[in-house]
C-alpha cells in the first residue's frame, strides 16, 4: 500500500480508492439508504437515465431508479505504523451511479458521528507563548498513549485505470500502485547500503505508460465550489528512481502536469510542470518574535473578530476584502496586522478549550487554508456534499468523455466495464479505509 505527500495539501495517501462509511443518514427527514433498493454485490450497476439529478447533496427521486451497492472501506494494517490508531476501523458505505448520453454521475453515502472540516485550527498555546496548529491525524505519546485527537478532513477517494493502462488494477484495482517495503539502494551515501523502507509508503505505477485516474472529494476545501478534485497518478520515474529512492517515488499528480525533465542531483526524479495557484493554499508563514528573535510559525491571514469560520477565501484576501495580513508577531503572541492587534491571552477564544485529548479550540482559532477554486483540468469533476447531523450525502458527476488529451482521465463514452476502488478518510490526514475490487458496469 503505498503513500505519497502532495504538496498542495498536507497530504500523503496510500493509494486511493474510494468512497464511503454509509448507510441510514441523510437530509432531515428522507431516509438515505433502504434495504430493496441495496445490494451487497461488488458490482455498481450505472442505469441510462433520461432525467439528470441536480447536484446539489440532496436525494432526487430520481435516485430510486438506481439499486446502491454496499460495501465496507476498511482501515488495513500496512505494517509501518502510518496508521497507528486507526488499523481496522470500518466505514460502511453505499454507492448508486446513473449516466445518460453526456454525464456520469454517482451518489455515495455514509454515516459519520462527525462533521470533520475544521482542519488542523491554528491555537495559541499560553504556556509556550506560541502559535501552533491542532494535529492531522491523532497523535501518540511513545507508549502509545494517544495525546490528542485528530483535525483532519472528511475525504473520500477513487481510482479508474486509464485505457486499462495498468495490468495490475484489473486484479489489486486500488492496491496496484501501492508500493511499502520496497527496498531499495541508497547511493546518497557512500558505499551505498541497502535501506528496507519500512517507514513509508508511496503510490506510483510500474511502467511509463500506466496511468491511474484518481478523484480526491475534500469535504472541506474543494466542495466549497462544488468542486471534486481531479488528479492522476503515473510511475514517478520508472525503476531509474523508484527503485532507488523507494520512499520518495510520488506518482500522484494534479491533472494537467506533466513531466519537464529531471533534476540535477541524486536521485534524478522527474521534474514536472508547476500548476497556477488554485484549490487550497496553506495559511501559513513564518515571522520573528518582536521583528529580531526566534522565527515561528503564525497564520498568513486573519478575519479580526470573526468566530467558527474554518477557511479563508482567496477573494477575502484581496484589496477591500475581510481578511488582513498578520505583519508582525510578540514573544507573548501578541499578533499585528495594518490597523490593529490580537492579543491572544484575553479569555480563552484562541486557545485550546474543554478536554486536553478530545476538547476543540476557542470559536476564534484560526483557519489552515485558504480557498480558491480547481481550474483546467482538476475541475472536471461538478460535486456537493450535505452533511446530514449523522452521516454524509455525496453526489458528483463528470463527463463521459473529458477535453483531456493527456492521457490523465478515464474515458467512460464506450460504457464498459470499469474496474474501481474506493476510499474513505473520517477526520484524518492520511489514515484511510479501503475497498478494492470493485466494478462498474452500464446497463445500457
Amino acid at each position: 500500500m503505498k503513500f505519497f505527500k502532495s504538496k498542495q495539501f498536507w497530504v500523503v495517501s496510500t493509494l486511493v480508492c474510494l468512497l464511503g462509511y454509509v448507510v441510514s443518514c441523510t437530509k432531515k427527514d428522507q431516509v438515505i439508504i433502504t434495504a430493496p433498493e441495496t445490494t451487497n454485490s461488488t458490482t455498481l450497476v450505472s442505469i441510462k437515465t433520461s432525467t439528470a439529478p441536480t447536484i446539489d447533496g440532496t436525494i432526487d427521486d430520481v435516485w430510486k431508479n438506481a439499486t446502491a451497492i454496499a460495501f465496507t472501506p476498511t482501515v488495513p494494517d500496512p505494517g509501518n505504523g502510518l496508521f497507528t490508531g486507526y488499523n481496522g476501523q470500518t466505514y460502511p458505505a453505499t454507492l448508486k451511479s446513473m449516466y445518460d448520453d453526456k454525464y456520469i454521475y454517482f451518489l455515495a453515502q455514509w454515516t459519520d458521528g462527525d462533521k470533520s472540516v475544521n482542519i488542523a485550527p491554528w491555537y495559541f498555546n499560553p504556556t509556550t507563548k506560541l502559535w501552533a496548529q491542532e494535529p492531522s491525524s491523532k497523535t501518540f505519546d511513545s507508549n502509545g498513549v494517544l495525546t490528542r485527537d485528530g483535525f483532519g478532513e472528511d475525504k473520500f477517494a477513487m481510482l479508474f485505470n486509464i485505457d486499462n493502462s495498468t495490468p495490475k488494477f484489473i486484479s489489486q484495482t486500488c492496491y496496484a500502485s501501492c508500493h511499502i517495503f520496497t527496498p531499495y539502494t541508497n547511493f546518497s551515501v557512500t558505499p551505498a547500503v541497502e535501506v528496507s523502507n519500512a517507514n513509508n509508503g508511496n503510490h506510483y505505477t510500474n511502467g511509463a505508460s500506466e496511468k491511474i485516474d484518481m478523484w480526491w472529494g475534500h469535504l472541506s476545501k474543494d466542495l466549497l465550489f462544488n468542486q471534486i478534485d481531479d488528479n492522476y497518478q503515473d510511475w514517478a520515474g520508472g525503476p531509474g528512481v523508484t527503485s532507488l529512492v523507494g520512499g520518495s517515488g510520488n506518482g500522484r499528480h494534479a491533472d494537467d502536469l506533466v513531466v519537464s525533465g529531471a533534476s540535477t542531483t541524486w536521485p534524478f526524479a522527474p521534474t514536472y510542470t508547476t500548476a497556477a495557484a488554485q484549490g487550497s493554499l496553506t495559511n501559513k508563514q513564518n515571522l520573528k518574535l518582536d521583528g529580531t528573535g526566534a522565527t515561528v510559525g503564525v497564520p498568513i491571514w486573519v478575519i479580526p473578530g470573526a468566530s467558527n469560520y474554518y477557511y479563508i477565501l482567496a477573494t477575502d484576501t484581496l484589496a477591500g476584502g475581510k481578511a488582513v495580513k498578520i505583519k508582525g508577531v510578540s514573544s507573548t503572541g501578541v499578533l499585528t496586522y495594518a490597523g490593529g492587534t490580537i492579543d491572544p491571552t484575553v479569555g480563552t477564544d484562541y486557545q485550546r478549550t474543554g478536554d486536553p485529548v478530545y476538547g476543540g479550540d476557542g470559536p476564534k482559532c484560526f483557519p489552515s487554508y485558504i480557498g480558491s477554486p480547481l481550474i483546467g483540468g482538476r475541475a472536471d469533476i461538478t460535486g456537493a456534499a450535505v452533511y446530514t447531523g449523522t452521516g454524509w450525502v455525496v453526489e458528483y458527476k463528470r463527463l463521459l468523455k473529458t477535453g483531456d488529451v493527456l492521457k490523465q482521465d478515464v474515458d467512460f463514452s464506450s460504457v464498459q466495464d470499469q474496474p474501481f476502488g474506493f476510499a474513505i478518510w473520517n477526520k484524518s490526514n492520511n489514515q484511510h479505509g479501503i475497498q478494492p475490487n470493485l466494478l462498474l458496469t452500464f446497463k445500457k
